[in-house]
């Protein structure tokens, strides 16, 4: 079994050994692979809709390691018990349902717990849920599946301070992997930022000078960032 480039990378970051639970899981790609390459014994697969379970089981069953999954129908974590998962695995989804999840699962901020996250969409809104509610970004990678990039964020309970505009759309810049696929990350999302930037510029609603004000301090934020990056790593 090969995984995408974006699975791959939340693997990457599953320890050896760890309680795994994987919400929203599919085909049950990730588990079946992590138990095929002997990095866990066993873990729990759930999933909202019977249909993607169906699929997860026939996924086990190919590769022979039913009896190594849980397979739990839930809406989110709600199935799964916080002894079950030292490691909370969400990918595929909206950073504002993630949120909702983990919102809803306030064991996952105990000690010891490591959530691997990979949002699809709404970065922004996902890192100000974790900063405000008791979770510490601990690092940050983008990977490439095709021709779109994607972000893998590791967190788990702790403080950091509130975020800049740079640092909600960009992330913190001490918590990236270095690699060169962060600068392509930056220039795609400095084009975003500006395009939306231009679209509010003449604006006079309230709401839009309030954006305005977010996005050009982002932006000046991420070039500043694109420069230093380069710099400190040889790109």
């Amino acid at each position: 079994m090969e995984l995408s480039e974006r699975l791959k990378a939340v693997a990457d970051w599953v320890p050896a050994g760890a309680a795994f639970a994987d919400v929203g899981t599919d085909h049950a790609f990730l588990p079946v692979w992590l138990l095929l390459n002997g990095r866990i014994q066993g873990a729990v697969a759930a999933d909202l809709r019977p249909g993607p379970l169906d699929s997860a089981r026939r996924t086990a069953a190919q590769y022979g390691v039913t009896e190594q999954l849980s397979f739990r129908l839930c809406d989110g974590l709600t199935g799964i018990q916080p002894q079950e998962a030292d490691v909370v695995a969400i990918a595929g989804m909206g950073g504002e349902t993630i949120a909702a999840i983990l919102n809803a699962a306030p064991w996952t901020k105990e000690p010891g717990k490591k959530l691997l996250l990979q949002p699809m969409t709404s970065l922004p809104d996902l890192r100000n849920f974790l900063q405000q509610n008791g979770y510490e970004l601990l690092r940050e990678r983008v990977v490439r599946e095709d021709k779109r990039l994607y972000t893998v964020l590791e967190a788990a309970a702790g403080a950091m301070p509130p975020m800049t505009p740079g640092e909600q759309c960009g992330g913190r810049p001490d918590t990236w992997v270095a690699e060169p696929l962060r600068l392509n990350y930056i220039d795609a999302l400095l084009e975003k930022l500006r395009k939306e930037q231009a679209g509010v510029e003449r604006s006079s609603k309230p709401e839009d000078q309030r954006r305005r004000a977010f996005l050009r301090q982002a932006i000046t934020e991420l070039e500043q960032e694109k420069g230093a990056w380069k710099y400190a790593n040889g790109f």
